[in-house]
């Protein structure tokens, strides 16, 4: 996750508190699920961004699990993610964002 993204992450958090965030990431490997994951809830893995040392354990799911999905309007869904859905590998996202999830 880039600095910029980091940073604006932080900016909420505090504005709004990260027990009212979630992060819905659309990412298509599931390494780099886990590594978004991992900086939006312990903080920056790199300890180098504005997230780093930054446990925020804000929750983070991808839109293609079926809990974000069954919020995403059908019109938007068969537009927008249908496609997606096709050729990324949505169990392994939602394994690895499970396991973040529990660990908050």
């Amino acid at each position: 996750m880039n600095f910029e993204n980091q940073g604006i992450i932080k900016r909420l958090a505090d504005q709004y508190g990260p027990e009212n965030l979630a992060v819905v990431l659309g990412n298509g490997e599931a390494n780099g699920v886990e590594v978004f994951a991992e900086t939006v809830t312990q903080g920056d893995p790199t300890y180098a961004g504005p997230l780093a040392g930054v446990a925020l354990k804000i929750p983070v799911y991808h839109v293609l699990e079926e809990e974000v999905m069954a919020e995403v309007p059908e019109k938007l869904r068969d537009e927008k993610l249908q496609l997606s859905s096709l050729v990324i590998d949505v169990e392994s996202m939602r394994e690895a964002l499970q396991a973040s999830r529990g660990k908050l």
